[in-house]
Formats: C-alpha cells, structure tokens, sequence
C-alpha cells in the first residue's frame, strides 16, 4: 500500500476513493464492493444511492479513531461504481413496485398470470446480481483481500456471503447481525432474494453456523418463531437490551454475551436501520427505538478485543434523502469501524 506521503491532517481529498485515501483496491488490505441495487424494497425507495453518497461524505472524516492508533493505514478501497446496476435497479424497481401494489391491492384475478411471470423475472434479474457479486468477492477473496459489500438493500450481500461459505466451509463461520429486523421470512411477497430474506438465505450457506442478531424489534410472527426454535439463532431484541439497561445491566455485560455467542470467524451485516432513526431518518424501512451509534461502535470494538476475525461486512440501507447529507455522513463513519476493525484483525490473525 502506498501511504508513505499520505498526510492524516490535511483537508480530505476528493479524489475518487473512499475517505480520500491514496489507495486502489489492488493495494488495499480491505476491498469494499459498492452495489446500487433496490429492487425488492417494501417501503421507501432510496438505498441504491447510498454507496455513491457515502462515496462522497467520506473525505470529510477526520481518520484518526479513538480506538485503533493511526486507523487510517488500515488502508481500504472501493472498487469500481457500476453505473450499470444502478440502472437495471432503477429498470426492475419499476416494475417490482407494479407487481406489490398488485399483492397490496389484493392480487387480481385478471392481472395473475402477467403478474406472476413478473416475479419470476424479478427473481431472475436478482438471482444474476447475485452471481456477479459472488464472482467479485471470490475474486479479491482469492488476492488475499477482506471483503465488504457496501448496499444497497439488504439483499445484496449475499453474493459474498455465499464465497466466504465456500472458504470457510469446513470451519464454518457466525454473523453478527446488526439490524431492526430478523430478515428471516422465505421469498418474502413472492421475492426469492427480497431484503426481507437474506438471513433466510444465508442460512441455506453450509459455511453458516450461527447467526446472532442485535437490535430486533420489528418482525412477524412466523420470524420470530423460526428464531426462537433454531438453535444457530440467538436473538438481542431491542426490547429486553433497553429492560436489561434500565434494571442495571452494564452494556459491557451484554456486549459479552453477543460477543462469546459467536464463533472464532464472524462476519458483520450492518443494516443502517438497527440504529435509532435519528442517525439515518431516510432508510428505507425506519422503526423507532434502536441501538445508539457509540453502543454499536463498543460492541464492535469488543468484538475485535475478543481476538475473534472479522472476515467480511456489509453496510446496506443507508438511503440519502431530505436534501442532506446526514444519512451519508453516519454511513461513512459506521464503513470506516467495519473496514479498520477487520484489517486490524487480519493483521493479528
């Protein structure tokens, strides 16, 4: 990595990478994949434009962490913006949005048939993001990078999901799921590959083991009952954490029950909309409550001390909006944790 003439101090460089850092992804230690994709979204349009947009905010940060010394030679890169899933996303967002007005409204006999052969394109076009991206993980993973996925809505992470499966297949590996939802419902509306079933999803991957989510409290009954029945699943409702804070429980304490739920090799999807809607009031499916952005800084934190290697991420559902750059600026601060944290980890492994 070429940081020899890298200042930390001087004013960001708005030069076409991530934090204005000097680096390209091939010298990189961390390799984050933008992927501007919303198709399946439920609610509120909007989290295709969050990696550009994050792009952008993240020269503002200061680098310097109050965890890691010199964070900033943790050194990451983005790869290259694809302006071409920007545009199919914003093609069969259109028609994805058709096909769930017509399952709102009741699903009419005579739109059925059109309306179901809609879907299956739908599930189709995914299914090939999802390919391209298992094929880009694999890639980097294959040059000794760590790779992150930064979204997007939640759906697009496992491509890279299913290449660490592959590498990791034989140890196997946990998620640490930060999130207000369980993202657990099977094709969700129909949708094979929906936002609302990636963690579904991912434990179909043999490589998964153990999934503990943190934040939960938005979510159906079948969800939850599939939750508490599946013992690879351990689950921090968001109600119980504010319960366990206002009797006394130290987050410290807690951060330790998340943290020793988890095996040696854990992964972390960070869905913006596990924290308190005031740090990101446009993702696409808010829900009040939530963890507090230096709770989930902690818990990273010891996540890291715990010796544990952080072997991937993903950042999805930030989503610009409101004519400023808030949601944006949160989202940078939370890529630039995710990405030091697990270089720092690598480093030690």
């Amino acid at each position: 990595m070429n940081l020899t003439h890298f200042d930390p101090d001087a004013p960001g460089q708005r030069n076409g990478h991530l934090f204005g850092l000097p680096i390209d992804p091939m010298e990189a230690e961390v390799v984050v994949i933008p992927v501007p994709w919303d198709v399946t979204v439920s609610y509120a349009e909007g989290t295709a434009d969050g990696p550009e947009a994050i792009l952008h905010a993240s020269p503002q940060l200061d680098l310097e962490d109050d965890y890691l010394p010199e964070a900033w030679t943790y050194s990451m890169a983005l790869t290259e913006y694809q302006a071409y899933w920007r545009d199919r996303s914003n093609d069969w967002r259109k028609k994805c949005r058709k096909y769930i007005k017509w399952l709102e409204k009741g699903r009419s006999e005579e739109k059925a048939a059109q309306m179901e052969a809609l879907r299956e394109e739908i599930n189709e076009k995914c299914a090939f993001l999802h390919q391209w991206v298992y094929q880009e993980a694999r890639g980097w993973l294959e040059r000794g990078k760590i790779v992150g996925v930064l979204g997007g809505e939640h759906s697009v992470p496992l491509g890279l999901l299913m290449a660490l499966s592959e590498r990791y297949e034989e140890e196997g590996f946990g998620i640490l799921q930060i999130d207000a939802h369980f993202d657990l419902r099977d094709a969700y509306e129909g949708l094979t590959y929906s936002h609302a079933s990636i963690m579904h999803n991912a434990l179909q991957l043999s490589g998964v083991r153990r999934l503990v989510q943190v934040g939960i409290r938005d979510y159906a009954t079948a969800e939850k009952e599939r939750a508490e029945t599946d013992p690879r699943i351990v689950v921090f409702y968001d109600h119980e954490l504010k319960r366990q804070e206002y009797e006394g429980t130290t987050w410290q304490q807690t951060c330790k029950r998340m943290v020793d739920a988890l095996p040696q090799k854990v992964y972390v999807s960070y869905d913006i909309d596990g924290l308190n809607p005031v740090y990101c009031p446009h993702t696409g499916t808010p829900v009040p409550g939530g963890l507090e952005f230096r709770a989930v800084h902690y818990l990273l934190a010891e996540l890291h001390a715990s010796g544990r290697s952080i072997i991937g991420f993903d950042l999805c559902e930030v989503s610009p909006g409101g004519g400023t750059d808030w949601d944006a600026n949160v989202g940078a601060r939370v890529l630039y944790r995710l990405g030091i944290l697990a270089a720092s980890s690598a480093r030690k492994a």
